[in-house]
């Protein structure tokens, strides 16, 4: 069993999905998590879950979009726990709809802010901090096959997704001489609430569309992605850095 030995990790877009179910297995591991998430009734109530289960975790309400939240969770989990050893900067807003020549300018923004701005500023503090103390740390960037492969209609989606994997090569290159190890994954058709909305939105069928997205021919459970977010976060992925992990069935292979 991979164990996190009291590591202080934040988790960001933790109320519910890949989130929640990363900070559930980073907490069993033996980590102190701090849920951060834009959804206070929900985020609390996944804490509260945690806590129930005997394990470490706080809430902290944050819109990673704003310099000044985001800077203030760093420290949140400073003034809690003492120190910051991991971050999974995984919250994200769910894909636009809309061809190149038709996307809203406003959804556009949207999206950027939260799911590559936010990642930078998210990695702005941690590093900060990891620098601060000494010894290292863990930052895990959500990305999606998304950024690896395009699309239909999620220009936006598409675009911030690739540009994460870039943002982690690059800070992968600049913090290596840190002791900070900076990875992404790429998760492909997870089951989440996002997911199942999505294929409503859309008129998919949930059986059929599977086979399409993955040699496995079924959705991945949100704690499959947990499993690879914890083994990157963890000491045993101690010379991976600057690296893309797909979890995604064989779909970017396909």
């Amino acid at each position: 069993m991979i164990g996190l030995d009291g590591k202080v990790v934040i988790v960001t877009g933790a109320a519910m999905g890949m989130g929640a179910s990363t900070a559930e297995l980073l907490a069993e591991a033996g980590g102190k998590v701090i849920l951060a998430d834009f959804n206070e009734e929900a985020g609390r109530e996944q804490t509260q879950k945690i806590l129930d289960a005997g394990f470490e975790a706080s809430f902290f309400n944050v819109d990673v979009s704003k310099e000044e939240q985001v800077e203030a969770m760093v420290q949140f989990a400073v003034d809690t726990y003492g120190r910051l050893d991991g971050a999974v900067n995984n919250a994200a807003r769910k894909p636009d709809d809309l061809p190149l020549t038709d996307f809203d300018v406003k959804v556009w923004d949207a999206l950027m802010d939260v799911d590559l701005k936010g990642v930078a500023l998210c990695m702005k503090y941690e590093l900060r901090q990891m620098m601060k103390q000494g010894g290292g740390g863990s930052i895990v960037n959500t990305s999606s096959v998304s950024g690896v492969r395009p699309q239909p209609l999620t220009p936006a989606y598409v675009a911030a997704k690739h540009g994460v994997i870039g943002l982690t090569k690059q800070a992968a290159m600049e913090f290596s001489p840190h002791g900070i190890r900076i990875n992404s994954v790429a998760p492909g058709a997870i089951d989440t609430p996002m997911l199942r909305e999505a294929l409503d939105r859309f008129g998919f069928d949930a059986d059929a569309y599977a086979k399409q997205l993955s040699m496995l021919g079924r959705f991945a459970k949100s704690s499959e992605v947990a499993e690879a977010n914890l083994w990157l976060i963890s000491d045993h992925s101690s010379y991976v850095t600057g690296t893309l992990l797909t979890v995604d069935g064989g779909y970017t292979a396909m």
